[in-house]
């Protein structure tokens, strides 16, 4: 099989880290921590595994920091031992080709997307039974057995097959069109983000960032809370219209707290050696970029009592973070993760399942949001334009496919 992953070699993990900001490249070297290559075909390794053909998979912002290293060894999650070799790849649409002996979920034929493949092993993948209080709840990316011994899915989306246990795929409805199921995996991370923290009526929300998880989150926001008054904050010309499509009520073209100010109703205040800050602002805000500057202005535009979601996934520790509108203005700063069991109006189940509503209903509009696609075999030029783009290229999706 052909697989792009990424192993944690703390040497090699630090050379391309220092080298790969100057020369991108780096990354197919030998002595960089990504390998791009072929793995022996390894027979189904127990009863409940199954084999799939991949058919597309979107280019996602965290397969371009743990190809680049932008994610930083030092971090929490990467002192689990489980979390050994990273397959690229997870917004994946798949067709099942091979099913072991004790599969009860799936067929030959049947089409496929990624569930918890990617997040590792959990112990519906481990057959440990009872299971941990979080996979008995299906918030299976929170296991506390994942770094147990057992055995571990093979191969990713940026390859052309994947070995894994039948539980770490889910069925993709035959009404979706093959775009629709590509998209369900970052649709869920922005479906997931609203439903876990949603707002009141009447409230204003903002949401930073407007790449693929922030345009999908003004999708979401607007399909299930549509009287929501939210505000989207988009740094390039294409961002600003696929939001204002989207359905975001105003387009915030740059970090103005004066704006801010206007918008909410609110009062902004700044002073020498100070970035100011807004009084009355956001109720609920969504950081879809969440690193270091955007924490700053999200909880300096929020609210007294208001909450800040992180929904992006910076993954460095941040220094020089002022948390003081959390205690002097009683902020809450949370954050938010993959996909699970959400609820809503009394009914819980999977996200994918809401993303699925979503679609049926003709809720979720994806047209234009998949702007380049590329064939697998070429993979370098779509992980280079999706590193890259930074405006450029008006990309928002980069897809692989067969």
């Amino acid at each position: 099989m052909r697989a792009i992953y990424v192993d944690k070699h703390i040497p090699r993990v630090l050379l391309t880290k220092a080298i790969a900001p100057l020369w991108k490249d780096f990354v197919w070297t030998p002595l960089s921590a990504a390998r791009a290559g072929w793995l022996d075909d390894v027979p189904l390794p127990s009863p409940r595994w199954i084999r799939v053909q991949n058919q597309a998979c979107g280019v996602c912002a965290s397969d371009i920091s743990l190809l680049f290293v932008k994610a930083d060894p030092s971090i929490a999650p990467a002192a689990l031992p489980g979390l050994s070799r990273f397959y690229l790849g997870h917004e994946t649409v798949s067709v099942v080709t091979e099913v072991g002996p004790g599969v009860t979920r799936f067929r030959p034929g049947d089409r496929v997307i990624m569930d918890t493949h990617f997040a590792g092993a959990n112990c519906a993948t481990l057959e440990i039974t009872p299971p941990c209080r979080y996979c008995a709840e299906g918030d299976y990316h929170f296991c506390t057995n994942k770094s147990e011994p057992g055995l571990r899915g093979i191969g990713g989306g940026f390859g052309d097959s994947i070995v894994t246990h039948e539980t770490a795929m889910y069925p993709a409805p035959a009404h979706l069109t093959q775009d629709q199921a590509a998209l369900t995996e970052p649709i869920s991370i922005a479906v997931h983000a609203v439903l876990q923290h949603p707002p009141k009526p009447g409230e204003k929300a903002l949401v930073i960032g407007a790449g693929i998880i922030g345009l999908l989150t003004t999708m979401a926001l607007k399909a299930f809370f549509p009287h929501t008054q939210v505000t989207t904050l988009a740094r390039y010309p294409h961002q600003q219209e696929a939001a204002e499509r989207l359905g975001a009520n105003h387009i915030l073209k740059r970090a103005d707290s004066a704006t801010v100010a206007r918008l909410t109703g609110g009062k902004f205040y700044s002073a020498p050696l100070n970035r100011g800050v807004v009084i009355g602002g956001f109720d609920l805000i969504y950081d879809c970029v969440a690193n270091a500057a955007t924490t700053n202005t999200a909880l300096r535009w929020v609210r007294a009592g208001g909450t800040v979601v992180m929904v992006g996934s910076h993954m460095a520790p941040m220094p020089k973070i002022d948390l003081t509108p959390i205690w002097y203005h009683k902020v809450t700063l949370t954050g938010t993760y993959g996909h699970g069991m959400d609820e809503r109006d009394d009914i819980r189940k999977h996200t994918y399942e809401w993303v699925f509503d979503g679609f049926r209903q003709n809720k979720f509009n994806i047209e234009g949001l998949i702007t380049q696609r590329f064939p697998f075999t070429d993979y370098k030029h779509a992980l280079r334009l999706a590193a890259n783009h930074k405006g450029q290229s008006n990309a928002i999706k980069v897809m692989m496919q067969a």
